[in-house]
């Protein structure tokens, strides 16, 4: 792929304690933000539960339209880590003991430490590429065009620097925020005007309510920062306009 290609991937949260609201997601915000630092725009993400069936289905949806997909969560020691089988069976591979990630583990824990929940972690799809964990041990692991991560979001961001040469991305993917003390509804028309005439940026709103002050932050994206500085300015133009007032958050 060159820097021009549009590189796209999915994120795929596995996990019922996120279903719940036990746990809070915080992953896809850590990916998506260090994807589109190397160029790769998330196109979607998917929250689905422990459940083989559904993981192994949403994968094949997943890998099939996206250039590289993550899945985050279910690769841990217990018995609902199931991940790594449910993988295994949407790409058609045997289900195996991983031997380098088996010595990895083997080597990590103290003697006697490695028990035969521990060693759950070390089975893996068939041949697949091991992603070093720094942080407690454990290595996620690689499928043509999957990657699975732990679902700690402490462990999962210190994986993601051992990644960046096995992901190739386009040009980084740029933003930048226009905070208004206004209401959506008095920019609407003026913003699907700018919208239209700026196909090549992607233009979100966003109301917010902060330290007393109701407003609007219109996020500009493109991997141009010359098409973002062009958009920029027509949306100032309206707003200067409209006597709006813009603000910092």
């Amino acid at each position: 792929m060159n820097k021009n290609t549009k590189v796209n991937a999915a994120i795929l949260i596995i996990g019922n304690e996120i279903l719940s609201g036990r746990t809070q997601d915080t992953n896809t915000s850590t990916l998506a933000t260090w994807l589109n630092s190397i160029g790769v725009k998330v196109h979607e993400v998917r929250v689905i539960p422990d459940v083989e069936k559904t993981i192994v289905d949403t994968l094949n949806v997943l890998r099939k339209f996206n250039d590289y997909v993550f899945t985050t969560g279910g690769i841990g020691p217990t018995h609902d880590d199931i991940t790594a089988e449910s993988v295994s069976k949407a790409f058609g591979l045997k289900y195996e003991i991983h031997k380098e990630a088996f010595k990895i583990l083997e080597t990590y824990y103290n003697k006697g430490e490695f028990n035969k929940g521990r060693q759950r972690m070390a089975w893996m799809p068939e041949n697949a590429k091991l992603i070093l964990n720094p942080t407690s041990g454990a290595p996620g692991f690689s499928v043509e065009n999957v990657f699975c991560l732990p679902g700690v979001p402490s462990i999962m961001k210190s994986m993601l620097g051992g990644l960046k040469n096995r992901i190739v991305g386009g040009e980084p993917i740029l933003s930048l925020t226009i905070s208004l003390k206004t209401v959506e509804s008095e920019i609407a028309n003026s913003l699907t005007q700018v919208q239209d005439n700026n196909q090549d940026v992607e233009i979100g709103s966003y109301p917010f309510f902060h330290a007393g002050k109701l407003g609007v932050s219109i996020v500009l994206r493109s991997d141009d920062q010359s098409k973002i500085d062009e958009c920029n300015l027509q949306i100032l133009k309206f707003v200067n306009e409209k006597k709006i007032e813009v603000v910092d958050r």
